[in-house]
């Protein structure tokens, strides 16, 4: 009788279809997600706004195009954990006086692409991790901390892109359309 639901929060939509396509002598643009969250702590991922493997697989959708008539290019979704870890508070008197940073949240986003030919062989790959860590005091609304949980995934998402881009100028550059 007393239950308050809280008004839905909104955030952007992490997209990457604003920046150049990168397009690559392929058929077709396979994305496979291999992390399964397991929706149970110390795991949080699934709680995220913006849930780090599916904002991956999102920047290999918004950014990866296929310009050929051979090969394939498979993207894997190799990780997008985020583990809470409890940080010691301190206890006493000088506790009650003291805002803790009470969890630290660790993020790791790792994606491998690969060129695949016609005939299933790997012909180039590169890969990518990045990781994160984000601490949250005591005292934090949940507003606030999925405001946090967000910043981690765009900052993560970010070095994923620049790393990709890189890696993808310099070792698939014979594919490039």
């Amino acid at each position: 009788a007393c239950e308050t639901t809280l008004p839905p929060r909104a955030f952007p939509d992490l997209r990457y279809n604003h920046l150049s396509p990168i397009r690559l002598d392929a058929v077709r643009v396979d994305v496979i997600q291999l992390y399964k969250s397991t929706g149970a702590k110390p795991y949080v991922e699934h709680e995220f706004p913006a849930r780090p493997a599916l904002v991956a697989a999102r920047w290999a959708t918004d950014r990866l195009r296929a310009a050929g008539a051979n090969n394939t290019v498979r993207v894997s979704i190799v990780n997008g954990a985020v583990v809470e870890v409890p940080l010691k508070r301190t206890d006493g008197v000088r506790g009650v006086f003291t805002t803790d940073q009470s969890e630290r949240y660790d993020g790791t986003l790792e994606i491998k692409i690969e060129i695949i030919g016609p005939l299933g062989r790997q012909l180039a790959s590169v890969s990518t991790r990045t990781q994160r860590s984000k601490t949250v005091p005591e005292n934090i609304t949940l507003a606030d901390r999925e405001k946090a949980w967000f910043r981690m995934t765009e900052a993560m998402m970010n070095d994923l892109n620049i790393s990709l881009e890189r890696q993808i100028q310099k070792h698939f550059s014979q594919w490039l359309r």
